[in-house]
């Protein structure tokens, strides 16, 4: 899974501000913002990943227990799924 090509961070500070650009910007309504780990997930997400490389990515970064690291995950990605901002 990756992110759609429509769609850019603009990073400030530790946030970040997910923009739709092109078709994207006439279909979805308004922007995304994201924590400091929104963004960490997000980048990584720019290039083609699985949901486990991502768990490894975050454990690896803030080391956080792993459940905790699959939980956050997995809510980052439902959300971003609904949102429709993933290509699979």
């Amino acid at each position: 899974m990756k992110i759609k090509n429509d769609f850019i961070l603009r990073k400030v500070g530790d946030t970040g501000a997910v923009v739709p650009v092109g078709q994207a910007s006439r279909e979805f309504d308004g922007m995304v913002t994201l924590n400091a780990t929104g963004v960490f997930l997000w980048e990584h997400l720019q290039k083609k990943t699985t949901r486990e490389a991502l768990i490894a990515a975050l454990t690896a970064e803030y080391e956080v227990d792993p459940q905790v690291a699959s939980a956050d995950v997995d809510a980052f990605l439902q959300n971003a799924k609904d949102a429709g901002l993933l290509v699979e």
